[in-house]
């Protein structure tokens, strides 16, 4: 069996309200509250960096796990590309400062999807590996960055939000159970949402900054709602039910959703289309969408509300630019 140990989460101090939003989109508060589903969102002050944030969370899961941190053999970065440096392993950074000094590091990514992918991941190199008993997941999230409120282009992605997760995942040491998972990638998507300068195909440039280029941008809007509308919910379900399949569950069995944020109407279609209510999910409304953290952060708030139980099944589940989907099946233990 390999189980979640450990579950750790910080959130930094900045808020941005739904109203600010609509004062810096022209958009009417009663849209940004009810229809995207934001009431306030989580934001990085100057110094809620990335990866700073992330060792905040990975020492909480490490506390939680009640190991000492020279037990833990890998360390997964499953934060964001911006971060405090560009060309950086960040795995490597946590492990410095978390005193993992006997682990080995190295980061993924998959977007919004990374967490699930890097659980993923961990189970494969523990099933695959003897050696290998204890692995820590850690990322931290602050794209809101990157988004200019007046690009009616990207208004999907006005929830952005910061933060960092953690969890450490261990080999036959109890915890909640870490089933089976499912993803689902799409390269049609590949170049539909990207920032536009800053790579090879368009070095920075100080007049890229002057212009306000260096943002997350849609090049296709159109384009990409056409396609997006006829697989993205489909997709959405397919990951659960396949995830829940592997595992030897299934719709029926499930007790709750972590699910990121997304907008409203979409959050309650994927519930109603599984049987279940409002109940089962827990829609972060007053945190916005953290990326890969939003269902490390579900868990933890449904797990301080009491609505996981002994046994529960449990689904976590993704949908990122690129485009990916994925879900992963957890068994809640003691």
């Amino acid at each position: 069996m390999i189980g979640i140990t450990g579950i750790g989460v910080h959130l930094p101090e900045g808020r941005m309200t739904g109203e600010e939003i609509s004062k810096l989109a022209g958009i009417p508060k009663i849209v940004v509250e009810t229809k995207m589903g934001i009431i306030e969102k989580v934001v990085a002050g100057p110094n809620d960096h990335p990866v700073e944030m992330s060792i905040k969370a990975a020492r909480d899961a490490i506390f939680e796990a009640q190991i000492d941190a020279k037990e833990i053999d890998v360390i997964i970065y499953i934060g964001e590309e911006h971060k405090e440096y560009p060309l950086w392993t960040a795995a490597i950074k946590i492990q410095e400062e978390v005193g993992a000094a006997n682990a080995w590091a190295f980061d993924v990514q998959l977007r919004c999807g990374t967490a699930i992918m890097a659980m993923k991941v961990a189970k494969s190199l523990m099933q695959a590996d003897e050696s290998i008993r204890t692995v820590l997941l850690a990322g931290g999230y602050r794209n809101h960055d990157f988004i200019d409120y007046k690009n009616e282009r990207t208004r999907f992605m006005f929830n952005l939000g910061a933060g960092a997760g953690a969890m450490v995942l261990q080999r036959n040491a109890g915890g909640h159970e870490v089933l089976e998972t499912e993803l689902i990638t799409d390269g049609s998507f590949s170049e539909d949402v990207v920032v536009p300068v800053g790579g090879t195909k368009q070095p920075l440039t100080s007049e890229h900054l002057q212009q306000g280029e260096y943002i997350l941008d849609v090049l296709d809007p159109e384009g990409m709602k056409l396609r997006l509308e006829q697989k993205s919910l489909e997709n959405f379900l397919k990951v659960i039910r396949r995830s829940l399949e592997k595992s030897g569950y299934s719709e029926r069995d499930l007790s709750y959703v972590a699910m990121l944020h997304m907008k409203k109407s979409a959050h309650d279609y994927v519930l109603e289309e599984l049987g279940l209510t409002g109940a089962h999910s827990i829609y972060l409304s007053h945190y916005g969408h953290i990326g890969q953290i939003d269902q490390i952060l579900s868990l933890y708030l449904a797990r301080e509300a009491g609505a996981l139980q002994q046994g529960s099944i449990v689904s976590l589940v993704s949908a990122g630019i690129g485009y990916a989907w994925g879900a992963i099946t957890i068994k809640w233990g003691a």
